[in-house]
């Protein structure tokens, strides 16, 4: 097995974030100053939360790209939450053979957020389905619901394969900021009996065979600690991001944030992993990045960890060419060579 990783530069230069991310803080920030949200329930979501402005998925379905169909808001739970939906996004010249699929988890802090458009419909023009997934948010229901559902959607996947015409041996998965952290929890915890869940197509496998981690949150407990002086968030406040997840203060869930972090499910038969965080990202610390990289390669996985010097929080710098090309050369080396 070829074991790399990638490091650039860690500085961390003075330059400010991409408008997508100051859009993402002006949520947290709104949040932060309404103070905690309401309990936890498991009453369906109010649909018009899954829309709004900015990135992150936010906002309703973009064109598609030129050759690309899509079948919208797939139940993958019986009469389940109205969240618990995906969208598959699939070439509209059929193809001879089952396809590798790439699986998306949005970000938007586990509170916000659309499946609708998905940063990499590029690659349904490049041999790939792709499939974007939907979940239910923290004021819906705390941690390990987010899990459970990403799961059950990659068992639906999986139990309808032939249906979709998908190679169901060879799923990728990945996401960006909390995205990033479900797809690299998906990657590390393929299995796991006890954070499967009991949501749908149960006799079916969720693990992947490769993962792509845009700047998300892993060990939650360390996220104040590691954050430098301009960081936008107070990590440990009772109303951060995290403890909403957590459904009450981080350092008050520790037990339930070890459940939560990828690092704790580490081993060597977890799949490559591809990791891009920004040595500007004032959000989730590069850090975060770096200790699972670090669990990974010491497992003897596979990782390539791209730090992109003065990105912040999602950003262009992610989207570019280069980067495009990067993700596409590890998923087909991953996904599609060994077909």
């Amino acid at each position: 097995m070829n074991r790399k990783m990638i490091q650039l530069s860690v500085s961390l230069p003075t330059v400010t974030a991409g408008r997508i991310a100051l859009a993402f803080v002006a949520i947290l920030i709104a949040v932060q100053a309404i103070g905690q949200m309401p309990a936890a329930t498991n009453a369906p979501a109010n649909p018009a939360r899954q829309g709004g402005p900015g990135g992150f998925g936010f906002g309703h379905p973009a064109p598609l790209p030129a050759g690309v169909k899509a079948e919208r808001n797939i139940p993958y739970v019986a009469h389940g939450h109205a969240n618990q939906v995906l969208d598959l996004f699939l070439p509209e010249q059929p193809s001879g053979k089952p396809l590798p699929l790439m699986i998306w988890i949005h970000g938007g802090a586990w509170m916000a957020g659309s499946q609708a458009n998905p940063p990499v419909l590029y690659l349904a023009k490049n041999g790939f389905a792709v499939a974007s997934v939907q979940y239910r948010f923290s004021q819906d229901a705390i941690w390990p619901a987010q899990a459970y559902d990403c799961k059950a959607a990659i068992r639906f996947l999986r139990a309808n394969a032939a249906k979709y015409n998908l190679d169901s041996d060879h799923f990728g998965v990945g996401g960006d900021s909390a995205g990033g952290h479900l797809a690299a929890f998906i990657g590390t915890s393929g299995d796991v009996k006890e954070m499967e869940g009991d949501l749908g197509n149960t006799n079916f496998s969720s693990r992947v065979q490769a993962v792509v981690d845009w700047f998300g949150p892993t060990d939650v407990t360390l996220m104040a600690q590691q954050s430098g002086p301009r960081s936008m968030i107070q990590h440990d406040a009772p109303n951060s991001p995290e403890s909403l997840l957590l459904g009450g203060p981080v350092r008050e869930k520790r037990d339930l944030a070890r459940t939560a972090n990828p690092l704790t499910y580490v081993d060597q038969g977890d799949p490559p992993f591809l990791i891009m965080h920004g040595d500007n990202d004032q959000l989730v610390p590069l850090q975060q990045s770096i200790i699972l990289a670090k669990a990974l390669i010491d497992a003897g996985v596979e990782v390539t960890m791209k730090t992109i010097p003065g990105a912040g929080h999602e950003g262009p710098e992610f989207h570019n060419a280069e980067s495009r090309r990067l993700m596409e050369e590890f998923l087909s080396r991953n996904l599609k060579s060994a077909q």
